[in-house]
């Protein structure tokens, strides 16, 4: 089916809108008025670019407040439309948005708008135009779907149909199964955005908060699957305002707008095949998700300063130095199953923060990797690039939003941890003691993503790995708001969360949002914490109004509640199962990265997120000492 975008959701020029469309792998685009009004190119100049990167114009728009006026202001806008109407000829569009009428002295008469509405697409008829009418959620008498196949079909002209945007049905919560009614000829035009749900004004909510499908609460396959129902066979078009979007990248932008329909296209096929209806030939279905398992490794890089410091981090942890890479200066860390690779040198070309201690890859085991790239590749996630001596493993790997490298390694059994293999017989430095407290392998890991590439990177793991997201959630740091999005894979319980500081800026903002973190799994976080304090790395202590506020609100025993104090342990607990869940934390190393202990008791699925605000301001004060 043919993929178009509006122009108005991306940033930067007309021209690199255009080429940016193209090269994300879009067939077409809607010209939005004000981007041609700006543009230094004649239409016909526009025409022909488009047309030299392989781009339809499937819209112009848009024609606002038409219908409902008097037969003075009639005359006025067919004299404007007739200018719109000639420009359409040189763009080489042939469908012109119209909006319902949002003036507050529009006339409530559907007879009048209807007659006015017939008037117009005879007017467009010389120039082989079709109009396609759309209801806005906050027009002053047409703002619904329903209403606008009422005046379509009383004004009854073959060159007048509807425009159906997803964002104006879904945020009055509208019932689309109600479009499977309209003649799918007479829908001409399908728009398509997601968005977060909110309780503010629709109008500001449209203008500033829509998304790409995949990153928002509606229910777009739903929808997608009524129109496709009821006949439509247009484009599937994004027409997206977002104040996000229209300051990022416009490349990246696109491509993550592409892979936003590939997903909405393969979730809208999978939908019919669960109800039993018939698939649609003109969408495409993309390769089967690929289950991660578990974390193979996480790479942590750091400079030769932070190096030494993350070692004695590792050890305290309980982790032993077993092997060094063959031709790389990357040292492997063990724990059981629990493998942390600690890179010395800063591999991150391209890479979009600076030289401080982070987390630049890591290893997903999977049962079919190939598989795991194939889907990747069909959502814009084409494979990284990778240098390496031949002798060494060929693992797969794409890069996520951020520029962390995501590896796809095999596992079908023990054997096949190939990977492995690229690194020293083992040479173990400081052995680790056996009876000591057991880690139970990778818990979760936290991301900091920059500001513009949020929902970017939610949708970038939903969509290649198959994960699924949770709402997200806002925090108060010291020094604003962070915001934070779990991604889960249900049956095996990998995590990834997601973090962003919500004004992407301030002095303190990698000690707050800013930080990632491995979380590592436990049986016992007190003996644990002990052990890290035996190898003088303790956890962060944590200030005694916390234990009081916990005392005051649980029923934790006081000496519990004590030996908590003594280990710089936090609590929480699911209050409708009970389930509860410990954790500590470690200082931050360089300035950005932690590590985290937790033990989850069964049945607990969250993060322990009220405890996140005072971690953020302990290392806050730490950083600032």
């Amino acid at each position: 089916m043919r993929r178009s975008i509006a122009t108005v959701s991306l940033s930067g020029t007309l021209e690199e809108k255009l080429r940016a469309a193209a090269r994300a792998g879009f067939d077409g685009v809607e010209i939005f008025e004000n981007d041609l009004v700006a543009s230094p190119l004649a239409p016909r100049e526009i025409r022909a670019l488009a047309s030299s990167l392989g781009l339809g114009i499937d819209l112009y728009q848009p024609f606002r407040d038409f219908g409902g006026v008097t037969e003075e202001q009639l005359a006025a806008d067919l004299r404007r439309a007739e200018a719109k109407f000639a420009l359409m000829v040189e763009l080489g569009a042939d469908t012109l948005l119209v909006c319902s009428n949002t003036a507050p002295d529009a006339i409530d008469d559907d007879a009048l708008v209807a007659e006015q509405l017939y008037r117009l697409a005879e007017a467009a008829r010389p120039y082989g135009v079709r109009i396609a009418y759309e209801a806005l959620a906050w027009g002053t008498h047409v703002s619904t779907y329903g209403h606008t196949w009422d005046l379509v079909r009383r004004a009854d002209h073959p060159g007048l149909g509807v425009c159906l945007d997803s964002f104006h049905v879904l945020s009055r919560g509208d019932d689309p199964a109600g479009i499977r009614d309209v003649p799918g000829d007479k829908i001409f035009f399908l728009q398509l955005a997601d968005a977060p749900r909110m309780a503010m004004d629709v109008l500001q909510w449209s203008r500033h908060h829509r998304c790409f499908p995949g990153q928002g609460d509606f229910d777009l396959a739903a929808f997608t699957d009524h129109v496709l129902a009821a006949g439509y066979d247009g484009p599937l078009s994004l027409e997206v305002f977002n104040d996000v979007f229209r300051a990022a990248d416009t490349g990246r932008t696109a491509a993550d707008a592409h892979r936003s329909l590939a997903l909405l296209e393969d979730a809208v096929l999978r939908r019919r095949e669960e109800n039993g209806d018939g698939a649609p030939e003109q969408l495409v279905r993309l390769p089967d998700p690929v289950p991660p398992r578990r974390f193979a490794f996480v790479e942590v890089a750091a400079d030769t300063s932070a190096t030494a410091e993350a070692r004695a981090v590792l050890e305290a942890l309980g982790f032993t130095h077993t092997r060094d890479h063959r031709s790389k200066p990357v040292e492997l860390w063990e724990h059981g199953g629990t493998r942390i690779l600690l890179n010395a040198t800063d591999p991150r070309l391209g890479h979009t923060w600076d030289r401080a201690a982070a987390i630049t890859a890591v290893g997903l085991d999977t049962d079919r990797p190939d598989r795991a790239l194939e889907r990747a590749g069909a959502l814009s996630a084409p494979p990284l690039p990778r240098r390496r001596d031949p002798a060494e493993t060929d693992l797969h790997a794409v890069a996520a939003p951020d520029g962390t490298a995501v590896f796809f390694c095999p596992d079908a059994g023990p054997g096949d941890q190939a990977w492995l293999d690229d690194f020293s017989a083992p040479a173990v430095h400081h052995p680790r003691d056996e009876a000591g407290p057991r880690l139970t392998g990778i818990d979760h890991i936290g991301l900091h993503q920059p500001f513009d590439q949020f929902d970017e990177a939610a949708l970038f793991y939903r969509s290649v790995l198959g994960l699924s997201p949770s709402e997200s959630t806002d925090l108060a740091a010291p020094d604003g708001l962070v915001r934070s999005r779990a991604l889960v894979h249900r049956a095996s319980g990998l995590r990834i969360a997601l973090n962003v500081s919500v004004l992407g800026f301030g002095e303190h903002t990698r000690a707050a949002g800013g930080a990632q973190h491995i979380a590592l799994g436990c049986e016992d976080v007190f003996a644990v914490a002990e052990a890290m304090r035996a190898h003088g790395r303790p956890p962060l202590r944590v200030p005694d109004n916390y234990y009081a506020d916990l005392a005051a609100r649980t029923d934790l025993a006081p000496a519990t509640v004590e030996r908590m104090r003594a280990h710089g342990v936090l609590y929480d607990r699911d209050p409708g199962t009970g389930a509860e869940f410990w954790h500590c934390y470690t200082p931050l190393l360089d300035g950005r990265l932690f590590f985290e202990v937790v033990q989850r008791g069964a049945g607990y699925e969250g993060f322990g997120a009220r405890n996140t605000p005072v971690r953020m301001a302990l290392h806050r004060a730490e950083r600032d000492s």
